[in-house]
């Protein structure tokens, strides 16, 4: 596959010494930071120091009154309430948040903790979202206010419905509104119109913290009563792939430092099952502990995920983390096998093969995989991507996107011959009748073309600067530790160093990696272990006695207890 670079621009060598000086590091660094939009020593010190102070006040977010106002009023007449949320890492995370809030620090005028439950509804005979079964179990069993978390915005005739039954909604989502806003008591969306709040891109498990928050400043209590529950947010913002910037990055720091020093027992029991007897940072949470949190509504049900999360001891934990951890590698095989047939459909259809997109539907296919498997596909051919399958008698399906492309809009042009659609820009969900599907392929695929650039059709690497080996340093290293927590909008600085060659000791490892040691002629004796995963198709290159160049970032590798710098390569070309 082609790949395009991007060397990002820097600030201009007067701000560049001028930071430098400023703050006593070497120019590198202070480039990085100009980058990142961080100019002074005061965003410098709050970049590399995030912190819980910093906060935006919880109160400057539309309808944070009238839900502190409509959650007392329940607690102190003592209405039941349920907790809903979806099955995946952010709704599964925020009902634990909320739920454990309520029942721990939200007693009412006479002590009496909250009547409270919560209700994650079957991906397989619910689907995603607020859910009329689950409105239902509500009116049956007598709860007349629902905390919906990670969904809602766009479930109007849902919340109509609950109306009908006296059933209230708070609801708090991150997802786009649509024209038509839910009748509901409160909504807490900073993505909704007329909303001030500072900071758009919280996950829905961040918003219910937020509201959580909100409710402790009402009472006059300190925020460190949340702290327990801030690995649960750190969860959600690594999992959800939101960008990690502002409040998300605080709010991630923070977390990751929880999880790190006192785990709560569920994801102490998932790390135990994971295999993750090192310290974690974003890379375990997406990798090792997300998946399996994920696992339980794909193959299960979601209710384990906060079953697990909420457990107060370890010994109650460990039984469902093993449960969780099964159900993953349940996943994992009906995820390669669908990856297969995916890819098999793609190269067997010359239709297919030429589209500037990829719509899949296979009505056998496991719903609970379809959108890891979607990412999959969007890798591989590099385009927007939607794979359906067939669920409770019509068309299911996970839409992935590339860079720059808003997949979202793509298909609300499509909206005529959808069911319901919802999600953001790089990643959605839809249903759609089995008998609209060829029409919804075409129709996308034709609003694709005319909306995407050939450009956007190739993966980019973005390279933060070109460097020699000599910029190497102790002291860069120790800025780009300082620079963590990682994700999208403050990714690990990546650069490029030109004219590389094979020290002779360069092989294939593994399945299809390549293990590289390299070094720069003006100096030889430097040279720096690398790894180079998926890329034993460049081997020719490295061996081939010519120089090249790498694009890499730098890492650290634990090898029988010590630590060596290793470069951990992206990308191989040939020397120019």
């Amino acid at each position: 596959m082609n790949i395009r670079k991007y060397i990002k621009p820097d600030a201009g060598s007067n701000a560049i010494i001028s930071l430098a000086r400023e703050i006593s590091t070497e120019p590198l660094v202070a480039r990085l930071l100009l980058q990142r939009g961080i100019s002074t020593p005061g965003e410098v010190e709050k970049f590399i120091n995030p912190s819980l102070e910093n906060l935006h006040n919880p109160f400057l977010m539309k309808d944070m009154e009238k839900a502190v106002a409509r959650i007392d009023l329940a607690v102190s007449a003592g209405e039941k309430i349920m907790v809903f949320g979806d099955y995946d890492v952010d709704g599964t995370t925020g009902v634990s948040l909320f739920y454990s809030f309520l029942k721990n620090h939200f007693p009412n005028a006479d002590g009496k903790k909250p009547d409270c439950s919560f209700y994650i509804p079957d991906r397989y005979s619910e689907g995603y979202g607020i859910s009329i079964k689950g409105i239902d179990y509500a009116a049956e069993n007598r709860f007349s206010l629902i905390i919906a978390i990670d969904c809602g915005i766009k479930s109007a005739d849902k919340i109509k419905y609950a109306r009908s039954k006296g059933i209230d909604f708070i609801i708090c989502d991150h997802h786009l509104p649509g024209d038509d806003i839910p009748a509901a008591s409160a909504i807490l969306d900073p993505k909704q119109k007329n909303c001030l709040y500072p900071y758009k891109e919280l996950t829905g498990c961040g918003i219910a913290y937020k509201f959580a928050q909100a409710i402790l400043a009402k009472q006059n209590l300190p925020l460190s009563l949340l702290d327990p529950a801030l690995d649960l947010v750190a969860l959600s913002v690594a999992a959800d792939i939101v960008p990690v910037t502002g409040e998300n990055r605080i709010l991630l720091a923070e977390g990751i430092n929880r999880i790190n020093t006192k785990p709560r027992p569920g994801i102490k029991a998932l790390m135990d099952v994971g295999g993750l007897n090192r310290k974690v940072s974003t890379g375990e949470i997406v990798f090792v502990i997300a998946p399996r949190i994920n696992a339980a509504g794909r193959i299960d049900s979601g209710r384990k995920s906060v079953e697990l999360l909420t457990a107060v001891t370890y010994e109650d934990a460990a039984p469902l983390a093993k449960e969780l951890n099964d159900d993953n590698s349940t996943r994992k095989d009906i995820d390669a096998r669908t990856t297969i047939e995916a890819i098999g459909m793609i190269e067997s259809d010359d239709w297919l093969l030429n589209a500037k997109s990829t719509v899949l539907f296979n009505p056998g296919w496991h719903k609970g995989v379809i959108g890891i498997v979607a990412s999959r596909i969007q890798e591989k051919f590099y385009r927007p991507t939607i794979l359906l399958t067939k669920s409770n008698g019509i068309a299911a399906g996970s839409a992935r996107s590339v860079r720059d492309f808003d997949i979202y809009s793509a298909i609300e042009s499509c909206s005529n011959l959808l069911e319901q659609f919802g999600g953001h820009k790089y990643a959605a969900g839809l249903t759609i009748k089995t008998e609209n599907i060829d029409e919804f392929r075409k129709k996308f695929d034709e609003i694709v073309t005319g909306l995407i650039s050939d450009e956007m059709l190739v993966p980019r690497i973005d390279i933060d600067a070109e460097i020699s080996y000599a910029e190497i340093s102790t002291e860069l290293f120790r800025w780009i530790d300082l620079f963590a927590p990682y994700g999208p909008g403050n990714m690990r600085p990546v650069f490029e160093t030109k004219g590389v060659f094979d020290t002779g000791y360069s092989r294939i490892v593994g399945n299809g990696h390549l293990k590289l040691k390299v070094f720069e002629p003006v100096r030889p004796a430097l040279r720096f272990d690398c790894i180079a995963f998926d890329q034993a198709g460049s081997f020719n290159i490295v061996k081939s006695g010519q120089p090249f160049n790498i694009t890499y970032y730098i890492d650290v590798n634990n090898w029988q207890g010590y630590d060596e710098i290793q470069l951990k390569v992206k990308h191989i070309e040939e020397g120019k």
